[in-house]
């Protein structure tokens, strides 16, 4: 996002280093972030429906797990989207200082920048998601607006040094800890079908890990207090989803970790070393939050971005990173990447297009050429091949905005 355009360099590749001082533009993180942008707009080929039609299909149920959100524990591709696309924010930021630094931007006028994307971030967050309501829904729960509430503090964080970027991780990581360490689950008789929790819902947690049972945490808490000051067609009681606002203060620390990452490619190190280093800490990280989970001491929730998902997730988005950075930087393969590209030019485009577009280019579809069409492979596919002739329209309007050297940036 805060990364310079595809299509600012239009004599030489975009990926040669330009001679005004500005670091050049990496392959990698273009590439990782047409990846994630397309998965999140490929939800519109619903291919979780195809277990529906195939129930006894172990691939169907593989398909439909990677497709769709884990209701509490765990992980699977789907959940790493948005994980993916925050990292991203944080690896992009040293270029972008740099960048702005390079046309001689004052300290000031950066952080009016940083403070005024952050402040288009959160409402556009707010209004994504007031889409086809009767009434402004002021959850602060999208993907946009965490990024938004965190971002202003990110922009400092990119102006200090690497060891504050780490002290400043370790204490976000550790204080969110101790705040749900420290607060009391509710009794063993409480009903949990008051927070939107079925009696027998094989996701709760007993013991130490019941400290971060979904609507029975702090967060949920705060939540439900602030969704209160606002409007509401009636009071808030809970989040169905789990999701909190205060998601936000560990969301920062997958950002840090994104910023860490970005710092390392940007350095002067040879490749080799970049790469050692973005797999070595990748993979440790992955480990350790893996291992607080399964040592009870932090389970991994992507709902409510526990501080072990944060590593866990991070350390994946460091792995990957690493990967592209080998085949994409390192060995120069990117022709392959060109389709992703396309849609991380304009990712917030991609972003908006997916809320705002998705269900009327379906309706045009449905209504002038009619459901057999789609269903010419069986009624099983009839949604999947539906949601890939949207799928390509988008694509086709990023391909167009990609030509015009068109590039929406906050």
């Amino acid at each position: 996002m805060p990364h310079p355009s595809v299509g600012q360099q239009t004599e030489a590749s975009p990926y040669t280093a330009p001679t005004d001082g500005r670091p050049p533009r990496l392959a990698s993180i273009d590439t990782y972030r047409g990846i994630v942008m397309f998965l999140m707009l490929a939800e519109v080929l619903e291919l979780h429906s195809l277990q529906e039609h195939f129930p006894e299909s172990l691939w169907a149920q593989w398909v439909a797990f990677h497709t769709t959100h884990v209701e509490w524990i765990g992980c699977s591709l789907h959940d790493m989207i948005q994980p993916g696309f925050t990292f991203l924010v944080g690896v992009s930021l040293p270029f972008s200082l740099a960048a702005r630094a390079a046309k001689g931007a004052t300290l000031a006028s950066m952080a009016w920048h940083a403070f005024t994307r952050s402040m288009i971030l959160i409402v556009l967050g707010v209004l994504l998601r007031s889409i086809g309501r009767s009434s402004t829904s002021f959850s602060l729960i999208d993907t946009l607006t965490q990024i938004g509430l965190g971002y202003f503090w990110l922009f400092w964080l990119g102006r200090w040094g690497v060891k504050a970027q780490i002290v400043a991780l370790f204490a976000i990581l550790v204080g969110y800890w101790g705040l749900f360490a420290a607060w009391p689950p509710p009794p063993a008789d409480f009903d949990t079908t008051t927070v939107g929790v079925p009696a027998a819902w094989p996701h709760l947690m007993e013991g130490f890990p019941a400290h971060w049972n979904k609507n029975m945490n702090p967060a949920h808490t705060f939540e439900v207090w602030l969704m209160n000051q606002f409007p509401q067609p009636e009071p808030f009681i809970y989040a169905g989803g789990g999701y909190m606002t205060l998601n936000f203060i560990p969301t920062l620390g997958t950002m840090i970790l994104g910023l860490l990452a970005g710092g390392a490619l940007k350095s002067d190190w040879n490749n080799r070393r970049k790469l050692s280093v973005l797999m070595i800490v990748g993979s440790c990280l992955t480990l350790v939050g893996w291992g607080l989970g399964e040592l009870g001491i932090c389970p991994v929730v992507k709902r409510i971005w526990t501080p072990s998902w944060v590593l866990y997730s991070g350390g994946l988005c460091f792995v990957f990173l690493g990967m592209m950075h080998a085949v994409c930087d390192m060995a120069g393969k990117r022709g392959w990447a060109w389709p992703v590209l396309i849609i991380g030019a304009n990712s917030i485009v991609a972003y908006v297009m997916s809320w705002v577009l998705e269900r009327p280019i379906k309706a045009f579809l449905e209504r002038r050429l009619g459901s057999s069409l789609f269903q010419i492979a069986g009624e099983a596919w009839e949604r999947v091949l539906l949601g890939a002739v949207v799928l390509f329209v988008m694509w086709l309007v990023l391909v167009w905005l990609f030509r015009q050297r068109i590039f929406v940036r906050i």
